[in-house]
């Protein structure tokens, strides 16, 4: 299944897209959310068809154009899982804008960054967070206006004056931040032809995930602000005349019901997903799916064969990045399932493992995952960079392939395996967070001298947040003081990103060049959760206003 197959001239905006495939597919759903009855919007659920997609695209677009927004602006969205958002979305891309999603656990400080970093000209948020989001803009200085989605004005503020030339396959059309190492979210720039470029290399991989035209119905719980909902599945649908549907969030009580009413042909996961419906007991929707197969990664090889044989459906697992614009996958039988096999090397894709000396590795010996498309044009699809910042791009390049600061290991027949991030970066249930940010969080508290953010296992959510504190001097090292950090941080910090576990230290270990040394915090192959008065603090990591998503 082939984009140009479908239009031999290769549209180059996902709105151009967007019209082929409402006139191929016109009646076909497109997108839809599941009825949740406490749900502030659609609690009944909804299906949009592909015609009905295409006509509120049209109608947002005509206000956009008139109001004089075009190519160079960019507009920040802080919808949550709404689907209005797929229609701005398109609506922005037909004229050449770029979206800027807002993650909707940022507080007032990571809304700002990402606002005024963006330089973003206009923000629509939903009404229970517009308050919050006029006061980011009157603490930028002007620039950012801000609208509502539920009263959105037939005419918006004017905007800069646009760029002019009629958007392509190389235009920016979404600005996605993702986690690095500095502290700060780094802005990928991903443009068209990227997008196009996920949702083909996805149509095309085969195997155990194979693709119908104009049948499939994907079930995607993972949030719009991120990459393998935004990137991956949206224009795999998009391009192939599928339906996209996706809940508020993971409801484990709710997920087989789910799949059953929306008649879900395939979903993706994470894998704490696998894991949290594991350990429910039997209900009759988990046999009634029409679910073909479920796409993700970390599924916990020993729950693999478990989660298969009990519920009916594979789990394939994959490996990709926002920046990569394309997808490694043990798709094809026999797929190794008790190990964390990601795939092999395949045309578009190139792939090695390299050694602490950039030298490429042996067979059997862990190192960097390097990737690329090929020698001649290693970064063809990918992202376009990093917006304000060319020398992280270019080491990100270094050397002609892209860094991915994940370790992992090939065999002597040629497949890849997943073994660690290298990065500092901490995962938990599907966020990356950067330790650096918790870092300087912490420090900023009058009473911490030393701090230290680190990832530990977590049985249900991949990994878990931990903080090491070496108190100013005369500073008593209390639990009372433990809650006092935890509270501090949740003024500051999305609640994914507080402290689940605190320990004391007198002193942390420095580099020669006085860094942290992380690493030799704790002894090699120590569980720092079972050291002696580290404090558990996970029971105060909740979303706010939200029952936890693991047990609902």
């Amino acid at each position: 299944m082939d984009r140009n197959a479908l239009n031999p001239q290769a549209p180059g905006s996902l709105y151009s897209t967007l019209k082929l495939t409402a006139g191929r597919w016109a009646d076909r759903p497109a997108y839809g959310v599941p009825p949740k009855p406490d749900r502030a919007y659609y609690p009944h659920g909804v299906t949009f068809t592909w015609s009905q997609t295409l006509a509120h695209v049209e109608r947002l677009k005509a206000v956009y154009a008139r109001s004089g927004y075009g190519l160079g602006h960019r507009v920040a969205i802080l919808f949550a899982q709404r689907p209005e958002f797929i229609f701005h979305f398109y609506a922005l891309n037909a004229l050449g804008c770029s979206v800027v999603p807002l993650n909707p656990d940022y507080l007032f400080d990571e809304i700002r960054y990402v606002v005024e970093h963006s330089e973003a000209c206009l923000a629509i948020a939903t009404d229970s967070r517009l308050a919050e989001v006029r006061r980011v803009a009157q603490s930028v200085g002007g620039g950012l206006e801000v609208v509502s989605l539920e009263d959105f004005p037939q005419h918006l503020p004017e905007p800069p004056r646009a760029d002019g030339p009629a958007p392509d396959g190389r235009t920016e059309a979404a600005l996605l931040y993702t986690s690095g190492t500095t502290g700060q979210p780094k802005g990928c720039i991903l443009t068209n032809d990227y997008f196009h470029t996920f949702g083909d290399w996805y149509l095309g991989m085969g195997g155990r995930i194979a693709m119908r035209e104009g049948v499939e119905r994907m079930y995607n719980p993972l949030p719009l602000h991120h990459a393998n909902c935004l990137s991956i599945s949206l224009p795999a649908m998009l391009i192939s005349g599928g339906a996209l549907y996706f809940p508020d969030r993971f409801h484990a009580s709710t997920w087989w019901r789910d799949l059953v009413a929306c008649e879900i042909t395939c979903l993706h996961y994470q894998g704490v997903i696998p894991n949290i419906l594991l350990k429910l007991p039997p209900v009759e929707d988990e046999s009634r799916h029409k679910v073909r197969f479920g796409f993700g990664s970390g599924v916990d090889p020993k729950q693999h064969r478990l989660f298969e044989d009990r519920f009916g459906l594979p789990l394939v697992e994959l490996w990709a990045m926002t920046e990569t614009g394309r997808i490694m996958s043990d798709n094809h039988e026999p797929r190794a399932i008790d190990t964390r096999a990601i795939g092999r090397s395949v045309e578009g894709l190139e792939v090695k493992i390299v050694d602490d000396y950039g030298k490429d590795a042996p067979d059997a010996q862990p190192g960097e995952l390097l990737i690329r498309h090929s020698a001649t044009e290693p970064r063809k699809g990918f992202f376009s960079g990093y917006l304000k910042n060319e020398q992280a791009t270019e080491d990100s390049w270094k050397g002609g392939w892209f860094h991915t600061g994940d370790v992992a290991v090939r065999d002597a027949a040629g497949m890849f395996y997943f073994v660690d991030r290298a990065k500092n970066i901490i995962r938990r249930s599907g966020e990356n967070i950067a330790a650096a940010e918790i870092d300087a969080v912490l420090i900023e508290h009058p009473k911490v001298r030393q701090a230290a953010a680190l990832a530990v296992k977590d049985e249900m959510r991949e990994e878990e947040v931990l903080v090491c504190i070496v108190p100013q001097d005369g500073v008593e090292k209390t639990e009372a003081l433990a809650h006092e950090l935890f509270r501090w941080c949740a003024e500051r910090l999305a609640y994914f990103k507080t402290p689940g576990w605190l320990i004391w230290r007198d002193s942390l270990p420095l580099t020669t060049s006085q860094r942290l040394h992380k690493i030799q915090i704790f002894p090699k192959g120590a569980d720092p959760r079972e050291e002696p008065g580290i404090i558990d603090m996970r029971a105060l990591k909740k979303a706010p206003g939200k029952a936890s998503h693991a047990t609902k």
